[in-house]
C-alpha cells in the first residue's frame, strides 16, 4: 500500500485505532544525553556579588544549575566535559530590565501598526529575542507589547521552540485616554476609538482594577504603566502627569493582590512622585528626577531603571530630518540632552539602580552600550555590572535563581574577551553564553 493510500485508510479508522497505529511507529531518535557535569574554566570571574573578581576558577554545572565553584582549574573526572574560558572574563548572565522585543524603532515604525499582522510582530519578536540572548542577556523584562506577543514568546522559549532569553513580560502597558500607551494616540478621529481597560486604557479606579485583572488573564508577569507623557507617542507633552492618585493606588493595590510588581514609565517629576507615593516598584527613565523624587525613592526603596540608551539613540536620530514625526522630534532632542542627569543624581544619592535600556527604541543587540553610558554618568564599572546582575534579580524577585554565580543558582554565564573593569565596553564583545546550563554561543 502506498503512503497516500495508508493515510487515507487511517483517516477512516476510529481515533483509538489511529492512535494505536501511531504508537506502533518507530520511536523518534532521542538526542544524546547531556554530560553529567560541565566544568567551566574561567580565567577571571566577576560573580555579581563580590566587589572584586576571582582569578582561575572552575564553575561546575550539572543540568541547569551551578553545583560547585572551585578555586583553580579542577581535574576532569570521568563523564565530565570542559569549557575552556581561561583567557576570558566570566560574568553572570546579564539582565536587561526594560526591553521591547516586539518592535524596532525606525522611520517606518509609526506606519507598521497598519501594515504588520500580529503574526508578523511575533516572528519579529522571536528574531529580536535570539539577538538579545547572543548579546549576553539571558533574562529580560519586556515592558509593553501588542497582541501579547511576548507572552507567547516567553512560553515558546520555555518550551524550547525558539531561542531567546528568559522573559518576564508586562503584556500591554497601561495608560489613560490619550496617554503615552494609548494605542490610538495620533490617529484620525474615525480611528481613534476608546480602547478601554481590556486594551490597557483606563480612567478611574474601577477601570484601573479591571486593567490589572485583564493582564492577569492575559498571562502577564508584572504591570507596566505610563505615569507621564512620553517621547515617542504622538502627543506634545512628554512630562505631564497622566494618572491621578486614586488611579495609581487602585493599580498598585490590585497588582499586589495578584502578586505583580509595578514598573512605571515616567519622565516628568510630578508623575513619578505620585507613582512612588503609591508604592510602585520601579521608575523607568526618571529623566527629570528632582531632589524630592530622590528622597521619596530612598524612603520607599523604589528602584530606578534609567534606560540611558534610549535617550542617546533618540537624541541622535532627532538630528536626522524626517526620521521622526515632527511632533516627536523636539521631544527626542530634549530628552537626549538631559537623560543622564537624573541617573547621576539618583546614583550619588544612593537610590537603588537596576540595569535597563529600552531596547527596541535603541537597536536590539546593542544593550551593553548602556554600561558605557552608566559609567560616563559616574557609576563605577563593577557597580554597573551588579546593576545588570544581582540588583536586577532583586527587582525581579528572582534572586534565589538569578543574578550571581553561586552554588544552587541557574547556570547563566557570559564570557567576554577583555576585562570589563578596565573598559566596560568589553561587555559588548561577548564570546560565550550559557543559559540554564545550555551553551548558546561558544568562543
Amino acid at each position: 500500500m502506498t503512503p497516500a493510500r495508508a493515510l487515507h485508510a487511517a483517516s477512516l479508522l476510529p481515533i483509538a485505532a489511529v492512535l494505536s497505529l501511531a504508537a506502533a511507529r518507530p520511536a523518534v531518535a532521542q538526542a544524546p544525553a547531556a554530560p553529567a557535569r560541565v566544568l567551566v574554566q574561567a580565567g577571571s570571574l566577576i560573580d555579581g556579588r563580590s566587589d572584586t573578581p576571582r582569578r582561575e576558577v572552575t564553575i561546575v554545572v550539572e543540568g541547569e544549575r551551578i553545583v560547585e565553584i572551585v578555586s583553580g582549574y579542577r581535574a576532569v573526572a570521568a563523564g565530565e566535559t570542559v569549557v575552556d574560558l581561561r583567557q576570558l572574563t566570566v560574568v553572570p548572565g546579564l539582565i536587561d530590565m526594560h526591553v521591547h522585543l516586539g518592535g524596532q524603532l525606525s522611520p517606518t515604525s509609526y506606519i507598521e501598526r497598519f501594515t504588520l499582522n500580529p503574526a508578523d510582530m511575533a516572528l519579529q519578536a522571536a528574531s529580536h529575542a535570539r539577538i538579545t540572548l547572543r548579546a549576553g542577556f539571558t533574562t529580560v523584562r519586556n515592558l509593553g507589547d501588542g497582541y501579547n506577543v511576548t507572552v507567547a514568546l516567553r512560553d515558546a522559549i520555555r518550551k524550547g521552540w525558539v531561542e531567546g532569553p528568559r522573559i518576564y513580560t508586562a503584556g500591554k502597558s497601561l495608560a489613560t485616554t490619550g496617554g503615552h500607551a494609548d494605542p490610538t494616540n495620533g490617529f484620525a478621529a474615525a480611528l481613534a476609538s476608546d480602547p478601554g481597560p481590556a486594551e490597557g486604557v483606563l480612567n478611574g479606579p474601577e477601570d484601573a482594577r479591571k486593567a490589572v485583572r485583564q493582564r492577569y488573564k492575559d498571562g502577564a508577569d508584572l504591570i507596566k504603566l505610563t505615569a507621564t507623557g512620553g517621547v515617542l507617542s504622538l502627543a506634545r507633552n512628554p512630562d505631564n502627569p497622566q494618572f491621578t492618585d486614586d488611579e495609581l493606588s487602585a493599580v498598585v493595590a490590585t497588582a499586589r493582590d495578584y502578586g505583580f510588581a509595578v514598573a512605571v514609565h515616567a519622565h516628568g517629576a510630578e508623575g513619578m512622585k505620585r507613582a512612588i507615593r503609591a508604592g510602585v516598584d520601579s521608575i523607568e527613565h526618571g529623566t527629570r528626577l528632582d531632589d524630592e523624587a530622590v528622597t521619596l525613592m530612598l524612603e520607599h526603596g523604589t528602584y530606578l531603571v534609567a534606560t540611558l540608551s534610549a535617550g542617546r539613540f533618540t537624541g541622535e536620530m532627532a538630528k536626522v530630518p524626517g526620521w521622526f514625526p515632527e511632533v516627536v522630534r523636539p521631544k527626542a532632542a530634549a530628552i537626549g540632552a538631559v537623560g543622564a542627569q537624573g541617573f547621576a543624581r539618583a546614583y550619588k544619592a544612593g537610590v537603588k539602580i537596576a540595569f535597563g535600556t529600552d531596547t527596541g527604541v535603541s537597536p536590539h543587540g546593542d544593550n551593553a552600550k548602556e554600561f558605557v553610558y552608566m559609567v560616563e554618568a559616574g557609576m563605577p564599572p563593577m557597580k554597573a555590572i551588579q546593576a545588570a546582575t544581582l540588583e536586577a534579580a532583586r527587582l525581579l524577585r528572582a534572586e534565589s535563581d538569578l543574578g550571581s554565580v553561586e552554588k544552587g543558582k541557574l547556570a547563566d554565564l557570559v564570557a567576554v574577551r577583555r576585562d570589563p573593569l578596565a573598559d566596560v565596553a568589553a561587555l559588548s564583545d561577548v564570546a560565550f553564553v550559557m543559559k540554564g546550563g545550555a551553551i548558546v554561543k561558544r568562543p
